[in-house]
């Protein structure tokens, strides 16, 4: 994974927020990639620079990219963060952490059983700006075409022009970097058999602070993430068990939860350019603060560990399903799909491509194998017409 506030090659893979509003979505693009002040080097290691860059009042500070390559780390440590970051093991970061880990062991585990014989390739990394992650990638097994689950623990300072566009600041206040911190987990797991479906999950947390000297500049926080289904063939009540879990979660701690972010996911997984969905959705929430932090923190929490019970009975159900090549055509239909909205619509996919950042990571949830045929319709009333049907629209599966 790469040593950003990105994990990876979804909507999924990101850190980076993922709201309709342009302003904070450039933002927290900003934070993937943190910057210090007069010159940044890059990778190259030429510095970036931003067209029309803006003179301060003592100084003139050209505003870049700055490319931190991670480190791999021989050893898995303990914990990512600095003492002074987590203070103590009861800290919100330093708890998120550990259910980011615990979730990423969990799943693991599930994925290797369910496969019975395939497991992970595990690449542990710092970051030199603060922080780390595990990269956890499983392929060419019995079961998975291609499995990842990534978790990343990253913090530092952003850009004030980030930080002015995130908070809307008026045009006369100049902060300085903005330290940020920013931890999540990201996974998406890619079965062989046409009849088993795509699983995407990721959940993080975010924290700003502001140098003290800004005034209307606060500390903010916020909880992020989604657990979204895209299979090729429809089984109702594959996709009925699945947003009933979602919703079990949900309604733990708000009934109005399932709804508003089903509709959420229906939204942000819309591939435009053809005017259809990813897939058959789930849940997806972005920027929530507005409800109490130790809340958020146990429904994230509750949210990563229904993964398990939402996907797996799916796959053991369907991962032996005979199939023929037509089935496995029209996986490859749907897998191009995928590809299509990581590489056109993800925001932590495209920053990353266009910013170096490490490519291994930022596309490790595409599949191994996907296909595009010229103009291909299925034939009206089919099982693939039905689910394409459902994609462009979307449906109350509960």
């Amino acid at each position: 994974m790469p040593p950003t506030i990105a994990l990876s090659a979804s909507s999924s893979f990101s850190l980076i927020s993922s709201s309709s509003s342009s302003k904070k979505s450039t933002a927290f693009s900003a934070f993937s990639k943190p910057t210090r002040t007069d010159t940044f080097p890059t990778s190259n290691p030429r510095s970036v620079r931003l067209s029309n860059p803006r003179p301060r009042r003592s100084m003139t500070i050209q505003s870049a990219v700055s490319i931190e390559k991670e480190t791999p780390e021989a050893e898995l440590p303990d914990t990512f963060l600095r003492e002074e970051s987590s203070s103590a093991s009861s800290s919100v970061r330093a708890r998120f952490e550990k259910m980011i880990r615990d979730a990423q062991d969990s799943v693991c585990r599930a994925i290797e059983a369910a496969d019975g014989g395939a497991s992970f390739k595990e690449d542990v990394w710092s970051r030199p700006g603060g922080g780390g992650g595990i990269s956890r990638v499983l392929q060419d097994g019995a079961v998975w075409e291609k499995a990842g689950v990534n978790v990343s623990v990253v913090y530092g300072v952003m850009p004030p022009e980030a930080y002015r566009a995130a908070k809307a600041a008026s045009a006369d206040q100049k902060p300085g970097p903005v330290p940020f911190f920013a931890a999540g987990i990201s996974s998406v797991l890619h079965p062989k058999n046409p009849f088993a479906p795509t699983l995407h999950f990721n959940y993080r947390y975010f924290e700003t602070d502001a140098p003290q000297d800004v005034v209307g500049a606060p500390r903010q926080w916020w909880f992020g993430g989604g657990t979204d289904l895209t299979p090729a063939y429809i089984f109702e009540e594959d996709v009925k068990h699945f947003h009933l879990v979602q919703k079990s979660a949900c309604d733990k701690f708000d009934p109005a939860f399932y709804p508003r972010f089903k509709k959420w996911c229906d939204d942000y997984f819309y591939i435009k350019h053809r005017d259809e969905r990813r897939g058959l959705g789930g849940i997806f929430f972005d920027d929530l603060n507005d409800y109490d932090q130790e809340m958020l923190l146990s429904f994230a929490t509750e949210c990563a560990n229904s993964v398990i019970p939402a996907y797996i009975p799916i796959i053991e159900k369907r991962k032996d399903t005979p199939f023929n090549d037509r089935h496995k055509a029209w996986q490859q239909l749907r897998r191009g799909r995928y590809v299509e909205f990581n590489l056109v619509y993800d925001r932590g996919t495209t920053f990353g491509l266009k910013t170096g950042g490490r490519i291994e990571s930022i596309l490790v949830s595409l599949p191994l194998t996907a296909r595009w045929e010229y103009d291909h319709k299925p034939e009206e009333g089919s099982e693939e017409w039905k689910l394409l049907d459902a994609c462009i629209n979307p449906k109350e599966w509960i």
